[in-house]
């Protein structure tokens, strides 16, 4: 494999120059330190945070580079407005790239996205409308159940105050 020293991108070994449009560096390096930090993805602060998040739990390292620096963004709005390259180590490319499609951060190519308009609607089940009578009838037995369970908590409660009380004595 092949990186390009600028950006940091990877490319194949046939590939001479990088592609990237505002880098266009000419002279690809052969991979040799497996420590060599190579481009992972790009993102915002908040994607930023949320793929390092992820790399750590899964013990990646990584560090981002800032790119597009927009200098009084963050004075004058209090939010960080600019890009970041996120890199990690060559020799754990491969389990962060994983790591980053798994939690979005990187879309494949024929991935599709399914929309709520391809799902179809299960029919709820119609509730059985209850007569007045049986209504009352359930809300009746409803409140003479609660007040069972309470007081039988309370009993209870009771009881074991006055079993423990009983062993200090």
């Amino acid at each position: 494999m092949k990186y390009c020293p600028k950006c940091k991108r990877m490319y194949n070994d046939e590939e001479t120059n990088c592609a990237r449009d505002d880098c266009k560096h000419k002279a690809l390096k052969p991979v040799e330190d497996e420590t060599t930090s190579v481009y992972l993805c790009s993102g915002d602060v908040i994607e930023r945070d949320r793929v390092q998040a992820a790399l750590e739990d899964n013990g990646v390292p990584s560090v981002y580079v800032r790119h597009g620096v927009t200098a009084n963004s963050q004075v004058v709005t209090g939010q960080d407005f600019d890009g970041f390259d996120i890199l990690v180590p060559y020799e754990l490319y491969d389990k962060a790239y994983d790591i980053a499609v798994g939690i979005g951060a990187i879309k494949l190519e024929g991935e599709q996205i399914i929309e709520d308009d391809n799902i179809e609607e299960i029919e709820p089940h119609p509730l059985e409308q209850m007569s007045r009578s049986k209504r009352t009838t359930v809300r009746v037995v409803s409140a003479i159940l609660l007040i069972v369970v309470v007081a039988l908590v309370i009993y209870g409660v009771d009881y074991i105050m006055k079993f423990i009380t009983e062993l200090f004595k």
